[in-house]
C-alpha cells in the first residue's frame, strides 16, 4: 500500500499549483500521514502556545496552522467529475493536544472565570481499544474521567477551480477547515473535481471534538489516514456531501449561523428531490416533523473572517418513496 509521509510534504494552502506527491488509482488504499494543527510543537503541559514558541509559523497572516498533506493526484478524474473519498481508517497518534490560546475562544475575556483566557496547555491519552491501535481506543482526560475516541478529519478538500484558500480559514464548496466529527471512518465524503486529478490535501485531524468546537480547539494529534477514492463522472453538487451507513448529510459553512443552516437544508431537499424521488412537498414536511431529522452544528469558532460549519441529515430508511 502506497503511503505518504508528512515529512516535506505538508504546507497551508489549497493550492492547485504544486505539483501532486503521490498519484493513486481509483479504487486504490492508500496511507496517509498528518500532522496536528500547531505543527507538532507542544510535547508536554509545560509547552505554553505563545507567539514566541509558535515561530516561524506566527510571523503570517493568517499564522501558518492546520498544516495539510498533499496534493494527492486521482487517475482518471477530471474536471466536472465528483470525487468520492472513501475514509477506511484513522489512527491517531497516543497523546492528543488541547490549548487555550489568549485571546482566543469565546471567553477569552471572561470576567466571570478569568482563568479561560489562558494559556493553558493539556496533554490527552490515548489507549488502543478492541483493534490493538487508537482508531477505536479510549482518551483518557485524568485519573477519573475517560471516553471513547472518536477520530475525524479536520481540513481535507480537493483544490479549487481558480481560488487558493488557507489551510486554516479557508472553507469553500470542495473543501477546508470543517472540522465536521462525521468525516471519519466508515463515512464517503462527496467533493466536486476541478482539475485534472482532483488534487486531494487532508491534515488536521482530530481524536475527539464536541460540537461547536467550543473553546477554539479541539484534541489535535498527528495520525495516520487510509482512505480510497472513486470518481463519478460528469457529475456536479453545490457543496460538499457525506454518506454514512444509515444517514446522508448535507454540509454547509456560513455566517451568522442560521444561514448556514438554512442553505444546507436547501441543499440536502434538492439531493432528496433529485437523487431520491421524493417530491418537494414530501421532502418539506418530512423535514418539520420527523424527529429522526437532524442539524449538527460541528463548528462556531468565533475568528474574523471564519464561518460556522453544520450539517442536515436525514436517515436513509426514509428515502423510500
Amino acid at each position: 500500500m502506497k503511503k505518504l509521509f508528512k515529512e516535506g510534504n505538508i504546507g497551508y494552502l489549497f493550492d492547485y499549483n504544486k505539483e501532486p506527491v503521490l498519484s493513486v488509482k481509483e479504487g486504490e488504499d492508500f496511507i496517509i500521514e498528518t500532522e496536528d494543527a500547531i505543527n507538532g510543537v507542544i510535547k508536554s503541559e509545560k509547552d505554553i502556545l505563545t507567539m514566541e514558541i509558535y515561530k516561524p509559523y506566527s510571523n503570517y497572516e493568517p499564522v501558518k496552522s492546520n498544516p495539510i498533506t498533499g496534493p494527492i493526484y486521482i487517475e482518471g478524474a477530471e474536471k466536472g467529475d465528483i470525487i468520492k473519498v472513501n475514509i477506511k481508517k484513522i489512527i491517531p497518534n497516543e497523546i492528543g493536544i488541547i490549548t487555550i490560546i489568549p485571546g482566543n475562544g469565546p471567553l477569552s475575556e471572561s470576567k466571570k472565570w478569568p482563568e479561560l483566557g489562558g494559556p493553558c496547555t493539556k496533554i490527552l491519552k490515548h489507549i488502543p481499544g478492541p483493534s490493538g491501535n487508537t482508531s477505536d481506543g479510549q482518551c483518557i482526560y485524568n485519573d477519573k474521567i475517560k471516553w471513547n475516541l472518536d477520530p475525524f478529519i479536520g481540513t481535507i478538500g480537493i483544490c479549487p477551480d481558480y481560488e487558493i484558500f488557507s489551510s486554516l480559514q479557508g472553507q469553500f464548496p470542495s473543501g477546508g477547515n470543517w472540522d465536521c466529527r462525521d468525516i471519519k471512518e466508515g463515512s464517503k465524503l462527496y467533493l466536486n473535481c476541478y482539475h485534472d486529478g482532483g488534487l486531494l490535501f487532508l491534515g488536521d485531524v482530530h481524536g475527539c471534538q464536541g460540537d461547536t468546537e467550543w473553546s477554539s480547539s479541539a484534541n489535535e494529534v498527528s495520525a495516520e489516514v487510509i482512505l480510497s477514492c472513486q470518481i463519478l463522472k460528469n457529475k456536479k453538487i453545490p457543496y460538499a456531501r457525506i454518506e454514512k451507513d444509515n444517514s446522508i448529510i448535507q454540509l454547509y459553512s456560513d455566517k451568522p449561523l442560521e444561514l448556514a443552516v438554512k442553505n444546507a437544508i436547501i441543499n440536502l431537499m434538492d439531493w432528496i428531490i433529485s437523487e431520491y424521488g421524493i417530491k418537494p412537498m414530501d421532502a418539506y414536511m418530512i423535514i418539520s416533523t420527523n424527529p429522526e431529522f437532524r442539524v449538527n452544528i460541528y463548528q462556531m469558532v468565533d475568528w474574523t473572517g471564519f464561518k460556522y460549519t453544520v450539517g442536515a441529515e436525514f436517515p436513509k430508511k426514509y428515502l423510500i418513496f
